[in-house]
């Protein structure tokens, strides 16, 4: 288990791989972090672009499975409160399912979950990229990452309307962008 810095008096946080065990907390996590009304509690919310579900265990199961995956389980004093989904694509590492639970958001925590999944990409698999997609039309969002290095692309996924497996879109002008960031000399580090 690896323990990050955390403020002082606060218990340290736990980054470990999630299990199948952790699989109905991190969909209620995910669920939390960006639809419904509990959603608003932070400021990640897709309430106002997206309905219906986020993820659901088949998803956050697959991710749990695949081969080439990790899940990082992020924990204070034994309880989970972040998420997010490594996944090994050749060069790069792709970033998602990433979620810090509504009411902790603007605090910091964020930022340390991201440089913890950075530091495990290159170190697991010694890329020197890492990618997500986001709704493009996240400005906010997208803004954050940029303040964390990431850069825009200007490449665009559409997004899959019809597939009620990633939500019911509220819009009808809904894609994906392509974010970028240069992590490291794609070496394993030690």
């Amino acid at each position: 288990m690896d323990t990050a810095t955390t403020p002082p008096g606060a218990p340290p946080l736990t980054f470990r791989d999630a299990t199948e065990d952790d699989v109905p907390a991190l969909v209620a996590l995910i669920e939390s972090a960006y639809r419904g009304d509990s959603s608003r509690t932070g400021w990640t919310t897709e309430a106002d672009l997206l309905q219906g579900q986020r993820t659901d265990e088949d998803d956050v199961r697959a991710v749990l499975t695949a081969p080439a995956a990790r899940l990082l389980a992020v924990e204070r004093a034994g309880e989970l409160i972040a998420c997010c989904q490594l996944e090994h694509r050749g060069e790069a590492a792709y970033f998602g399912m990433f979620a810090v639970r509504p009411g902790l958001q603007g605090g910091g925590l964020g930022k340390v979950v991201i440089a913890e999944a950075e530091r495990v990409a290159r170190g697991a698999w010694g890329v020197g990229e890492m990618h997500m997609t986001v709704i493009s039309l996240r400005e906010d969002l997208i803004a954050w990452y940029e303040r964390r290095g990431y850069r825009r692309t200007g490449r665009l996924t559409p997004f899959p309307y019809g597939d009620e497996r990633f939500g019911i879109p509220l819009r009808d002008d809904l894609a994906f962008e392509l974010l970028v960031k240069e992590i490291g000399d794609g070496l394993p580090q030690s």
